[in-house]
């Protein structure tokens, strides 16, 4: 609900560290919070609506407490945010419109794709995680799977980093998830033979 300039802003926040297979009851929706549509003074960087957020395997690793560095930090449960106006919403990759900004090289209404948070509307400054889409005659959709992230990882990993040749064997693990559903299709479509495995029967059925 808007109210003036200002709206509702909701977000998945994560309850508590998640050490078995994670569930909807550890996550929190919450409600409580509105934002103004517009990057606040003193502010560098964008406010963005999220229109596609996508969810990641490497994601379930940051619902766990590290105890050692990681290349990528825990996400914050709800417990160690005591004031509910600083609870963090958990980030992935997702699709976004620009709804106000204090760079140039982004505008109101630019599309871009990269980290934001699971929320309706995310403040960023780390820009240089996001590019901004120019090819707007596909579904925006692609651009967290085949024109995102795990597109980029299948297509980099399969041609530049194995660099296979035609009539090879390709070995695929996890041939069912959203990267290796893709480097199996690159390797037939150069002429390889292809094998994957999955984690049950239900995946390769």
């Amino acid at each position: 609900m808007a109210i003036g300039n200002e709206v509702s802003n909701k977000k998945i926040i994560l309850r508590d560290y998640v050490p078995n297979f994670p569930k909807e009851s550890d996550m929190v929706l919450s409600t409580n919070e509105t934002i103004t549509l517009q990057v606040p003074e003193g502010f560098e960087g964008l406010l963005v609506k999220n229109l596609y957020l996508s969810c990641d395997p490497y994601m379930r690793s940051r619902m766990k407490k590290f105890d050692s560095l990681s290349y990528l930090p825990s996400f914050i449960p709800v417990p160690d945010i005591f004031d509910v106006k600083k609870w963090q919403p958990i980030t992935g990759n997702g699709v976004a419109r620009v709804e106000d900004s204090t760079l140039e090289e982004f505008k109101k209404g630019d599309l871009v794709y990269g980290i934001t948070g699971w929320e309706e509307f995310s403040l960023i400054a780390d820009t240089p995680f996001l590019v901004k889409i120019e090819d707007t005659d596909v579904p925006l959709s692609y651009y967290t799977g085949i024109l995102g992230m795990p597109g980029m990882t299948a297509y980099f990993g399969f041609h530049v980093i194995c660099s296979p040749k035609k009539g090879e064997y390709v070995f695929v693990s996890a041939a069912s998830g959203a990267v290796g559903q893709l480097v199996g299709q690159f390797a037939k479509l150069m002429g390889c033979y292809v094998v994957g495995s999955a984690g049950s029967n239900e995946k390769v059925i």
